[in-house]
């Protein structure tokens, strides 16, 4: 491989260590936003919840009168219900694998169930961060590695290619 091969190689490298070094900021950031979300559903959980025990019912139940409801509007009310406290539940447990993984392994437990609404907005907002945490630090180094690798690869098949061509001298 060439001078400029290498630098080249050199310089995808250190773009693929930048972009993977913001993973563990992304997660954070991410994390942030469930925190947020989260404390907007118990809102919403607390106050269905409460109005059930008003009446003596648990959620299950308060759900169940909704579904047999002849009224097209309080069943679908009642859908709406149970996919909110579904939703509550997920974000809980996420935040909950969130706080528990080690810091370099957030961004895998984020990718393994992201809530999508919630990682588009973190995307649409994400602010970089400078990768001064151990978890930064490794994600870069994990990014220079792997883009380094692929353009190293890339570069030598490239050059294979040019001089296996027919014709070629």
């Amino acid at each position: 491989m060439g001078q400029i091969g290498r630098a080249v190689t050199l310089v995808v490298g250190l773009a693929g260590g930048t972009l993977f070094s913001q993973a563990p900021e992304f997660a954070q950031q991410y994390r942030q936003r469930i925190g947020g979300a989260i404390d907007e559903l118990r809102i919403i959980v607390d106050d269905f919840t409460k109005q059930a025990a008003d009446h003596h019912l648990d959620r299950q139940q308060a759900l169940d009168v909704y579904a047999r409801s002849p009224d097209d509007f309080l069943r679908d009310r009642g859908l709406s219900m149970r996919s909110t406290l579904e939703r509550y539940e997920r974000l809980v447990t996420q935040q909950s694998d969130l706080g528990s993984a080690p810091p370099v392994a957030k961004p895998f437990v984020l990718m393994r169930d992201a809530d999508e609404g919630i990682i588009a907005n973190t995307w649409r907002d994400f602010v970089p961060g400078v990768p001064v945490s151990f978890a930064g630090l490794v994600w870069a180094a994990i990014g220079f590695l792997g883009s380094w690798i692929v353009a190293a690869l890339f570069g030598v098949g490239a050059k294979r290619a040019v001089r296996w061509r027919p014709g070629y001298r």
